[in-house]
């Protein structure tokens, strides 16, 4: 099992993204920590927001109040609800978070059932609480809680090939063709993604572009793929290498078929109408591209900025770590397309969205939620413990992605089209 601690400063957000998933029947809550419980079991947004609100005013001086924590066992791991609601129990009270208000979620809208954990880093004196060796401290909790729960144990050894295979490339570092190879060969095992438009969106995370040669040799036509290392500016920075020399899921003729079968797989993906609320939300929430992208990166989803050479934006992705998928903006909404990003951060349009609430948070308001004194749930004095365990997400994309002619050409005719219009 797995650990993967976010550290940020909008509660709200972390608990939309949670309480969404449960509207829609994939999650459901498990366990509240320190949170009075309603009398019929029933939850809204705003009134989990609320019931952390004592805690977050008492703030000093903290910047990242919000911890979003998740448990990710393996895949072939039979765990019942019980279970899950122990380990996170366990997890959270040798992390010092026993006397914090927290709130257990269960997930099941992808293959892997896992739970998250929303809580606050600030005690009830608004002071922060420690978080140093966080890291070790949580895979040594993952350990024993393998061991305890019988579970698939993830190895030292798988931990250390995760951390190889997720690592952006560093063009200073040499053996380029060895940094770029632990990322093409396994990124179509994890993320799916239905354009070489997308594909070069996530690659970029890793400063890595991909190419498309077209061309004749020998009088046969020949269409194939090169992969360069990009520099921290996201400047070209390596020699071309040929995708054969990182194995068939690196070629033209894979990717397709990856293309195809992300297109029908993401049909039915449950995330994407989370990703669509949650990105509204950080349209609501901010007012300058910064912030926009540093909000969406705390609830794990990269964004792609595709620009021309007079600064226009023609395109926009957005990234998803929780569901492992990639969206053009326009695939998600018409109201999230290039155009209307590009009329806000570049001419000050800030466009005006409603954020869609269930019934259950439409009804459920903190005033009119029967529950027990909010204030028994909050001790007055804090033990000084220490936090949990740091899961640090995806480096932020490359402002600029090199996306293949063709994309970048159909790109350009659409902006053309909305300048006529």
């Amino acid at each position: 099992m797995i650990a993967k601690i976010g550290k940020g400063s909008n509660m709200y957000g972390a608990i939309l993204y949670n309480q969404q998933k449960v509207d829609k029947e994939n999650g459901e809550v498990l366990l509240l920590n320190r949170i009075p419980d309603t009398m019929d079991g029933r939850y809204s947004v705003a009134y989990f927001n609320k019931c952390f609100e004592p805690y977050l005013s008492a703030n000093i001086k903290t910047e990242k109040t919000v911890r979003h924590i998740s448990l990710n066992p393996d895949p072939a791991d039979k765990i019942s609800d019980n279970q899950f609601t122990e380990m996170a129990q366990e997890y959270m009270e040798r992390m010092g978070y026993s006397n914090q208000p927290y709130i257990v979620f269960k997930h099941t809208d992808i293959d892997r059932t896992h739970i998250h954990i929303v809580s606050t880093c600030v005690g009830i004196d608004g002071k922060k609480i420690p978080d140093d060796y966080d890291h070790p401290r949580s895979m040594a909790i993952c350990r024993d809680l393998e061991t305890k729960y019988n579970l698939n144990k993830a190895t030292e050894q798988e931990q250390k090939q995760a951390d190889k295979i997720f690592k952006p490339v560093n063009h200073k570092n040499g053996d380029i063709k060895s940094q770029i190879a632990t990322v093409v060969r396994h990124l179509p095992k994890y993320y799916s993604f239905s354009t070489m438009g997308s594909y070069n969106a996530l690659l970029s995370l890793f400063n890595i572009t991909a190419e498309e040669v077209k061309g004749e040799r020998n009088g046969q036509r020949v269409n194939g793929l090169v992969y360069v290392a990009l520099d921290e500016n996201g400047n070209k920075a390596s020699n071309p290498f040929k995708a054969s020399l990182f194995g068939k899921d690196a070629g033209v003729t894979q990717l397709q078929k990856h293309f195809e079968q992300s297109k029908e797989k993401m049909k039915t993906n449950p995330a994407r109408s989370v990703l669509k609320n949650t990105v509204e939300l950080a349209i609501n929430t901010t007012n300058n591209e910064t912030d926009f992208r540093k909000q969406l990166t705390e609830q794990g989803i990269n964004t792609v900025v595709r620009r021309n050479d007079n600064g226009r934006i023609y395109g926009i992705t957005f990234i998803d770590h929780e569901s492992r998928s990639v969206w053009n903006g326009s695939a998600l909404d018409r109201n999230l397309s290039a155009n209307v990003f590009n009329d806000w951060w570049n001419n000050g349009n800030k466009p005006e969205l409603k954020i869609q609430e269930s019934p259950v948070s439409k009804t459920n308001t903190m005033d009119d939620l029967p529950t027990k004194d909010l204030f028994e749930f909050i001790p007055q004095e804090h033990s000084h413990n220490f936090d949990m365990g740091l899961f640090s997400l995806l480096p932020d994309a490359q402002g600029v992605d090199y996306e293949e002619e063709q994309f970048a050409k159909r790109m350009k005719k659409k902006k053309k089209k909305g300048r006529r219009l």
